[in-house]
């Protein structure tokens, strides 16, 4: 499970339990920050939060925030600036320089929230949520108020008359490009336009000892995990607790079988060059452009000769095909036991998956975990860093 399906889920708990809580999100980063816009907080009114924003220079001042909205039932927008180099900054012991808005909304609000992603995740759907997390006055548009847009255009909540259209629109250009961002909502307020995306869909073709530890790593990132194998007894939750699904098609009909789609991963590793050959041939028949990722296990030469044989049976790969294969599959880890195999393939794949090169951090510029496009940017300046 991952974090944020654990806040997802422990707000799901709370609410049925009506035990206070409140949801602390950051909605918009400037210069290097430990988390990005989306990253989230559970603060409850008795035990331990959940979740993580600044990996633990912030958590303190929001959680104090967040006892106080349950109190009040009145959210609020906070801004936290780290990007001073004084003792003043320093003496709070904080890892970061840069600056980052956190909305801390009351449990109702949350609940809400919670439950839009949670049917993004379960119904594997994408969707953009809406929220206003700033006004320029208490007319019509109240602090909180949410519109969720879906991709077949059905509206739910919302927050005003006259504003409603404009965060449609914001919403929709959202899903076209999976960017989150602060924009304005016409001259009276700011709200956090979120794209909630379904989970990664990880597709193992081959069922061996060493796909055990991959199954494992990719659910603990919280991906659903399909394994495909033509070895019936291999393909159980046994050996494989943590995998979403088993398809026992045959190669050729693995891409009909399990059906590609833009958040879908696949690796063949069936270490069998016949069934490689047919696995690959069935996701280049469905068209590779479809995936998000299709990455080849093994050696380099392995791979070649892989490649030419499906070209030499009639088959074309497009520029846009291989833009999405990765052969040989994995970063260079200098990997060799499957736990570590495992972590070079997840890797690789959280990289492309995120737009990111996969580099090493020293080779880069920028902020560490800053959107490659910057769109979690706010439009205003940074304001000073609250004191508790």
């Amino acid at each position: 499970m991952s974090e944020i399906q654990e806040v997802l889920a422990a707000i799901a708990n709370m609410a049925e339990r009506h035990e206070p809580m409140a949801l602390a999100t950051i909605v918009a980063t400037r210069g290097s920050t430990y988390r990005r816009a989306g990253a989230r907080y559970l603060v409850p009114a008795t035990g331990e939060p959940i979740g993580n924003l600044s990996g633990g220079c912030l958590e303190d001042d929001v959680a104090r925030a967040g006892r106080e909205v349950m109190s009040s039932g009145e959210p609020r927008l906070m801004t936290f600036d780290m990007t001073a180099d004084g003792e003043e900054i320093w003496g709070y012991g904080l890892g970061c320089n840069g600056a980052i808005d956190v909305f801390v909304e009351p449990g109702a609000m949350a609940v809400e929230t919670a439950s839009a992603f949670r049917a993004a995740i379960e119904e594997n759907r994408p969707a953009a949520l809406v929220t206003v997390i700033e006004v320029a006055d208490h007319g019509e548009v109240l602090l909180g108020a949410r519109l969720l847009v879906e991709p077949d255009g059905v509206l739910r909540g919302g927050i005003s008359a006259t504003l409603d259209e404009a965060a449609r629109q914001t919403a929709i250009a959202a899903l076209a490009t999976g960017r989150s961002q602060v924009v304005p909502l016409g001259d009276t307020a700011r709200a956090f336009v979120e794209v909630a995306r379904p989970p990664l869909r990880l597709v193992i073709c081959g069922a061996g000892h060493d796909v055990i530890p991959l199954v494992r790593q990719a659910w603990a990132l919280g991906w659903r995990v399909v394994v495909a194998d033509v070895r019936r007894n291999l393909l159980n939750h046994k050996r494989f607790p943590e995998a979403t699904s088993f398809v026992d098609a045959t190669p050729l009909d693995a891409a009909q079988a399990i059906g590609p789609d833009e958040r879908t991963a696949v690796l063949l590793m069936s270490h069998n060059y016949l069934r490689d050959s047919e696995y690959l041939r069935s996701y280049a028949q469905a068209g590779i452009a479809r995936l998000a990722y299709l990455g080849l296990l093994g050696p380099r030469g392995r791979s070649a000769r892989l490649l030419l044989e499906l070209e030499a049976n009639g088959v074309t790969l497009t520029d846009a095909d291989r833009s999405r294969l990765h052969a040989p599959a994995g970063l260079d880890l200098g990997a060799e036991e499957p736990e570590e195999v495992a972590a070079a393939l997840i890797a690789e794949i959280l990289a492309v998956e995120r737009g990111h090169s996969g580099r090493p951090l020293r080779e880069t510029t920028g902020p560490i975990h800053g959107d490659p496009s910057a769109s979690t940017r706010s439009a205003r300046p940074p304001a000073r860093r609250p004191r508790g």
